[in-house]
């Protein structure tokens, strides 16, 4: 069983993106749930959502303390929640930032990864919405899920337009990972 947990803000569909992440998953012939966790509910306040995804049926139904992979969808988290708690060594983190990995110091042996997810959103979606996009960096990364089952997810939610734009967004970030 592999585990993500995502981090952004309220507001920037990190639930949204779990779900996107867990149909992407069933499609893929895998098991998977998602699942939110709030704190205190308002617009802007941190959020963090997960993902499981197994090739058996998964009977878990805790929080996600120990992920294989995070995803970080605003970096100004890194500020005020330790998104690498639990990671596990050999796990990874996305970040969505134009830096490189090694200008972030975090407490981890985790392999660190950065897509400036926000810089594709705006190009191609013509907004600021980076939860898609980093789901196709996600599918790069981890080699975990097809992207075309990210895509296919996308779409079916967000019919038209607007959804093939996010397929695209994912096929971009998906390119990069794998280049990177």
């Amino acid at each position: 069983m592999k585990e993500i947990r995502i981090h952004g803000r309220g507001g920037q569909g990190s639930v949204t993106a779990a779900e996107l992440l867990a149909v992407g998953a069933f499609a893929d012939g895998k098991f998977s749930q998602a699942f939110p966790a709030f704190g205190v509910e308002r617009r802007g306040a941190p959020v963090q959502a997960f993902t499981r995804i197994s090739d058996e049926p998964i009977r878990l139904r805790a929080q996600i303390y120990e992920p294989d992979y995070v995803i970080v969808q605003d970096p100004t988290l890194l500020e005020v929640v330790s998104v690498e708690s639990g990671a596990k060594d050999d796990g990874i983190i996305i970040i969505n930032s134009d830096f490189d990995p090694e200008h972030f110091d975090l407490d981890t042996n985790a392999k660190i990864m950065t897509v400036n997810a926000t810089k594709i959103a705006l190009d191609i979606i013509g907004r600021p919405i980076v939860n898609s996009v980093l789901l196709g960096a996600f599918a790069g990364a981890s080699g975990l899920i097809d992207p075309e089952s990210i895509k296919e997810a996308v779409k079916e939610r967000f019919p038209g337009k607007v959804g093939e734009k996010n397929a695209e967004a994912i096929q971009k970030a998906y390119d990069m990972m794998m280049e990177a």
